[in-house]
C-alpha cells in the first residue's frame, strides 16, 4: 500500500466507548477503521501517545488499543490484536450508522 499500512482504512460510523485504566468512560464516534486500529473523535481532547485504552465498538469488546498519535481531538489508536476478519466484516456492514452522501458528509 503506498501509504505504508499493513491494512486497508475505511471510513465509518459508528458509536464507541473508551476507557483508561479505572477511568471514567467517554463515548466517541469512530471515524476510520481498519483490523489493526481506528481514529475518533475525543471533544475533551486529553489522550496522549503511548496511553493503553479499552474500546467498546457498538456491542463489541472492550478491544484493547494503544494511542499511536492525536491531532487536536482526533485520536489514532492502533488495537493490541487485529480485528477477527468476520468481526470486522460484520462492524463495516452491520453496525456503520450512515453512509457519505456526493459531498462526503456522515452524519453521525
Amino acid at each position: 500500500m503506498s501509504d505504508g499500512r499493513r491494512t486497508p482504512r475505511f471510513d465509518i460510523s459508528v458509536q464507541g466507548r473508551y476507557r483508561t485504566g479505572s477511568g471514567v468512560a467517554r463515548d466517541v464516534p469512530i471515524l476510520e477503521m481498519s483490523e489493526t486500529g481506528c481514529r475518533f473523535y475525543d471533544r475533551f481532547g486529553r489522550l496522549a501517545p503511548g496511553a493503553e485504552l479499552t474500546l467498546k465498538i457498538g456491542p463489541i469488546g472492550p478491544v484493547v488499543a494503544i494511542v499511536r498519535w492525536c491531532k487536536e481531538q482526533i485520536v489514532g489508536v492502533e488495537f493490541e490484536y487485529p480485528l477477527y476478519g468476520p468481526v470486522f466484516e460484520h462492524i463495516r456492514s452491520q453496525l456503520d450508522q450512515g453512509k457519505p452522501d456526493d459531498s462526503g458528509y456522515r452524519p453521525l
